[in-house]
C-alpha cells in the first residue's frame, strides 16, 4: 500500500482536523527522518498512521488490543488517553497487515516514548510534538531543539509531558519515566 492508500483508509476513521494533523506529522516525520538518518518511507507511513484509532470507540480499541494479546482488564486499568497508541499499533498489524516492527513501535510509543528508542521512534515522537498544526506554549522552543538535536528534543518532550501530567495530577506512564531516565543518562554521558 502507498501512503495515499493509508491516508484514504484513516480519512474514513477520523475528522478532518485529525487527518490534517496526521498529514502534518507525516510531513514533519519525513523532514526529521532525512535530517537524522531514519528510513524516510517508514517515517511517512508511521506519521500518517500514528493516530489511526484516536477517534475509535473504546470497545473497538479494546477489541483491537485483545487481537495482539492484551487483556481488556489490563487496559481498562491504564490511562484511556494512551489507548490510541496501543490500539493504533494493533490496527496497523491486524487490519493493514504491517509487519515492520519499527513502524509498529513508532506508533505504539509515539505518545509515551520509552527507553532505548530507535531513530524512527524518536522521529515520530518528536514530529507529533512539532508538526505545523501544533500551537502550545513552548512549541517554538521544541521546534528549535528538534532542528539541532533529536535526542535533546526527545528528552525535552518527555520532560514536558511529565511536568504537564504531574501538574494536572494524572497518571504518568512508566514508559515515559523510563524513557526520560534513559535519555537523561545518555545526555550526561555526552
Amino acid at each position: 500500500m502507498t501512503v495515499k492508500d493509508y491516508e484514504e483508509i484513516i480519512g474514513k476513521r477520523m475528522k478532518s482536523a485529525r487527518l490534517k494533523h496526521s498529514k502534518n506529522v507525516a510531513k514533519e516525520a519525513v523532514r526529521l527522518a532525512k535530517k537524522y538518518g531514519a528510513d524516510v518511507q517508514k517515517a511517512e507511513i508511521a506519521g500518517i498512521l500514528h493516530d489511526a484509532t484516536k477517534e475509535t470507540p473504546d470497545d473497538e480499541q479494546l477489541a483491537l488490543m485483545e487481537k495482539i494479546g492484551l487483556s481488556s482488564a489490563e487496559m481498562k486499568n491504564s490511562s484511556r488517553k494512551l489507548w490510541h497508541a496501543i490500539s493504533g499499533s494493533a490496527f496497523v498489524q491486524t487490519e493493514l497487515g504491517i509487519t515492520d516492527e519499527d513502524i509498529i513501535n513508532a506508533i505504539r510509543y509515539h505518545t509515551t516514548g520509552r527507553a532505548n528508542m530507535t531513530v524512527l521512534e524518536k522521529v515520530i515522537f518528536v514530529a507529533d510534538f512539532t508538526s505545523a498544526d501544533r500551537d502550545y506554549e513552548g512549541v517554538d522552543k521544541m521546534r528549535k531543539i528538534a532542528d539541532k538535536d533529536l535526542d535533546e528534543a526527545v528528552l525535552e518532550g518527555m520532560a514536558f509531558t511529565i511536568a504537564d501530567l504531574a501538574q494536572r495530577k494524572v497518571t504518568i506512564a512508566p514508559d515515559t519515566f523510563a524513557g526520560y531516565n534513559y535519555m537523561a543518562a545518555l545526555k550526561s554521558k555526552k
